[in-house]
């Protein structure tokens, strides 16, 4: 069995200050183990929830990653820096991809960088709106997962997290259904991996689905045996609609 996982996104949102309020608060109100909870505030906000989440069974990770350990790239965060806080990093966001032109070589370069400072990767695949329209979505999956774990072994496989977030459903309050992820992700996420590295480790690579998802509509996702729990973005932000996400996570998979 694969452990379900909830990873919260929080994305351009939160102080130090509001980070920590908003990490206790979900902390108080956790009421289960049996699923594995991340939280991915800013970077200025990693220290300070770090110190609510000491003791507690909720793991912390980073929204993004540079592929070098130091150097000149003013602005950017190595994981070298970020190994000593953060258990996880999402890599490959579809934002990340959009605004910051990130594409497939660089998104390689930065799990082949996590993995070597031992963090796991979430790494981000999904297609556009246009890209579905035209029929493209197994090839978009498909191609962008393969490109990532290019040269990877297949112990190094088995441990990553994979989140399909079809960037037409992200933000937009208009979610995938859950057969439709689940046909994605069957086919072309885990499709992918157990040709890459085969069907033992295609089944132990938690799958993630992300994109609107809400305490209404999680269990349509989670009830599906291809998919292990959901990247979750905005409503992340607010500890008792996050916290509502968990626990019918928890319910579903029990």
């Amino acid at each position: 069995m694969r452990q379900p996982l909830i990873a919260g996104n929080w994305k351009m949102n939160k102080t130090a200050t509001e980070g920590q309020a908003l990490a206790r608060a979900i902390r108080e109100g956790l009421q289960t183990q049996t699923v594995e909870v991340v939280l991915c505030p800013p970077f200025t906000a990693i220290p300070a929830v770090h110190a609510v989440l000491q003791g507690s069974p909720i793991h912390l990770g980073a929204q993004n990653v540079h592929w070098e350990d130091a150097g000149a790239f003013t602005g950017e965060i190595s994981p070298v820096m970020l190994k000593e806080w953060c258990r996880y990093v999402i890599i490959g966001h579809s934002e990340r991809r959009q605004y910051f032109h990130e594409d497939d070589e660089m998104i390689h370069r930065k799990v082949l960088a996590a993995l070597r400072h031992g963090l796991i990767p979430i790494l981000c695949v999904g297609e556009t709106l246009a890209q579905r329209e035209a029929g493209e979505t197994g090839t978009v999956v498909a191609t962008q997962t393969r490109r990532a774990l290019e040269g990877l072994s297949p112990e190094q496989a088995a441990g990553l997290v994979i989140a399909y977030e079809p960037v037409w459903a992200i933000g937009t309050g208009r979610a995938a259904t859950g057969a439709d992820a689940e046909e994605v992700i069957r086919r072309w996420v885990r499709g992918t991996l157990e040709e890459l590295f085969g069907l033992e480790v295609a089944q132990r690579v938690r799958v993630l689905y992300g994109g609107s998802v809400t305490p209404e509509n999680i269990a349509e996702f989670v009830c599906r045996p291809t998919i292990d729990g959901a990247l979750v973005g905005g409503a992340s932000l607010k500890a008792e609609t996050f916290l509502g996400i968990i626990h019918e996570t928890a319910r579903v998979k029990a």
